[in-house]
């Protein structure tokens, strides 16, 4: 059990402390991720990024994913019980979504170049693993020399799917409970993260490096 977001960031960067220093990008998954990277950046010395991606949302159950979408990729995980038109009318909504926050994000600065660079994704916990694979995917394409994901809960499933992916150099997870219901479980407080704070907390870790 974590305390809140802060006290999962100060546990992971402690796990992290060997790339401090080095040719190092934090990439957070907005929102929650967010808290969590800026202590991980900063403990590291390296900058923080976001990369844009939300889960598809199963016709029946929403909060069943049952895949993710970023703005250039789409990820399937499980497509029983939702219709190919379905798939690309969420698709559709998403990336509406998705590129309202990309202007709202970088606002006031630009995506960070990762080629060649060590990249470091945080989240605030792994359920089924579907935006975490979509977000690895949409990175890789940037051609990192390492890409490593960190988060400090996942499910079973979800840390199975990461080990095996074959773009994944590393996995770094503090806890991988067999009673694994949601992410929120794990934390005694699990508040929404809202675009404004997400922002802020971006902006406000840059500067440092400024």
């Amino acid at each position: 059990m974590f305390k809140d977001r802060n006290d999962a960031g100060k546990q992971l960067a402690e796990k992290l402390m060997g790339f401090k220093n080095k040719e190092v990008v934090v990439i957070a998954i907005p929102r929650g991720g967010l808290p969590l990277g800026a202590i991980v950046a900063k403990a590291l010395n390296a900058p923080l990024d976001v990369v844009l991606t939300k889960k598809i949302g199963h016709p029946i159950n929403k909060e069943y994913a049952i895949g993710a979408v970023s703005i250039g990729n789409k990820y399937i995980t499980d497509s029983v019980g939702a219709s190919l038109s379905y798939i690309d009318e969420e698709t559709r909504r998403i990336r509406d979504i998705l590129r309202q926050r990309q202007d709202q994000y970088y606002k006031n600065s630009k995506p960070k170049d990762l080629k060649d660079k060590i990249v470091i994704i945080v989240d605030d916990g792994v359920a089924t693993g579907s935006t975490m694979l979509a977000t690895i995917a949409l990175i890789k394409d940037e051609d990192p020399s390492r890409l490593i994901v960190a988060v400090p809960v996942s499910s079973v499933s979800a840390s199975e799917k990461l080990y095996n992916s074959p773009f994944v150099d590393e996995v770094v997870c503090l806890h991988t409970p067999k009673d694994f219901r949601a992410v929120g479980q794990f934390y005694e407080v699990f508040e929404p993260v809202l675009d404004k704070r997400a922002i802020q907390i971006l902006e406000e870790s840059n500067k440092r490096l400024i």
